[in-house]
């Protein structure tokens, strides 16, 4: 008898440190988190931005998403769709990230999102704006933790309209967001009695503006709304200055006209309108907290990229306490961040069945260093969605 006491004690102990080695195997496992953003060229600031939000609100919670620690892989992507389908798949393969995050341009998103369906990786796309990241081609395992081309747009055109501006000029670059951002406005605009007059586009990322500018000047319309961001829209709100066009036909845009480079526009900025889901002056105990500790860390104001990338860990985060934090369980990290109310510090927002945010579109004016908040323009906007069958 006392054999088999020993014997049972044995199996007993020998249970108990295999449990407990377990224990320390999954408390020490990682979170691999792959950053597919640009960190060079025109958006190289937008970039640093999302990364600096991402692993802000990481570090928020003691370096861990899910309880567990994050280890980073970080490609430039160069803003270069070309290399987007390798760059993806080696942060897939080689990598073996459990999450992609990226990006701003949505070319190379497009790219990711075929990458990540194809081999069913969980995506979170911190900016690019593509609508068919969740319209047509929208999947279980991308998600978006910023808007749809057509939200800000779609916005500013209702926002025009209801103001009684009757003729718009637009100029775009000619790629999916800047069409699609400019679909999205000319949407809204001419449902509420607007008039397209000219549309005018040129390659990405050219900044050659003078043609254009003198074809506005020609065409003389009551306004003109243009997609732009980063140095290519610093630059053409100066040369739109300097042509003397400010003064007499207003300039409107989405927030990415004036977000993150304001400084760069020398006041050439000032009074101008952007509709956008986040804003400078915005009453939310979150956005003041993410604002004090952004600043304290890079010395600068947050910007809306920013936001998008400290949203992204933050859905993720949601996702993975979902499944016990395991980011192997991804039916359940799934499930985690499709139902997740994510308190944002653009304000509380929810996911659509498609993935991507309804939140409110704010209507700002830049006021020196700032874009500050007016008033909302659209309270829960949902994008369409057309074409997802989730």
């Amino acid at each position: 008898m006392e054999r088999t006491f020993k014997i049972a004690g044995n199996i007993a102990l020998t249970l108990a440190l295999a449990a407990a080695g377990m224990g320390a195997a999954q408390a020490s496992e990682k979170v691999k988190v792959g950053l597919m953003l640009p960190y060079t060229g025109t958006y190289a600031a937008l970039g640093n931005a999302i990364t600096n939000g991402f692993k802000q609100y990481v570090e928020e919670n003691g370096g861990k998403l899910g309880g567990r620690e994050v280890e980073y892989a970080v490609v430039d992507d160069e803003s270069n769709p070309a290399k987007a389908t390798e760059n993806a798949k080696k942060l897939v393969s080689r990598d073996k990230v459990d999450v992609l995050v990226g990006t701003v341009h949505s070319g190379v998103a497009l790219a990711m999102a075929k990458v990540a369906r194809d081999s069913k990786t969980l995506m979170i796309v911190p900016n690019a704006g593509a609508n068919d990241l969740t319209g047509p081609l929208c999947s279980p395992y991308v998600f978006r933790s910023s808007f749809s081309a057509w939200q800000p747009s779609y916005a500013m055109g209702e926002a025009l309209a209801k103001k009684g501006v009757k003729n718009v000029a637009t100029v775009t670059w000619k790629y999916s967001f800047g069409e699609e951002s400019v679909a999205g406005f000319k949407e809204a605009f001419e449902k509420g009695g607007g008039k397209i007059v000219k549309e005018m586009t040129l390659p990405f990322p050219n900044v050659e503006f003078q043609p254009f500018l003198t074809e506005i000047a020609s065409a003389k319309p009551d306004a003109v709304f243009v997609f732009f961001a980063g140095a290519g829209a610093a630059k053409f709100v100066s040369d739109y200055a300097a042509a003397g066009l400010k003064s007499s036909i207003p300039l409107y845009g989405p927030g990415f006209l004036t977000d993150g480079n304001l400084g760069a526009m020398g006041g050439a900025g000032e009074g101008l309108l952007t509709t956008l889901h986040y804003a400078d002056g915005l009453s939310n105990a979150k956005d003041a907290a993410f604002r004090t500790k952004y600043a304290q860390t890079h010395k600068v104001q947050p910007d809306v990229y920013a936001v998008q990338g400290y949203d992204a860990a933050q859905m993720y985060e949601a996702g993975l306490r979902a499944a016990g934090g395991d980011p192997e369980k991804k039916e359940e990290v799934i499930k985690g961040m499709a139902s997740a109310r994510i308190d944002s510090p653009r304000g509380a927002f929810t996911l659509s069945k498609a993935h991507n945010p309804v939140q409110d579109i704010y209507l700002r004016e830049v006021k020196g260093d700032q874009n500050v908040v007016v008033e909302v323009v659209s309270k829960g906007l949902e994008d369409p969605a057309r074409g997802c069958k989730l």
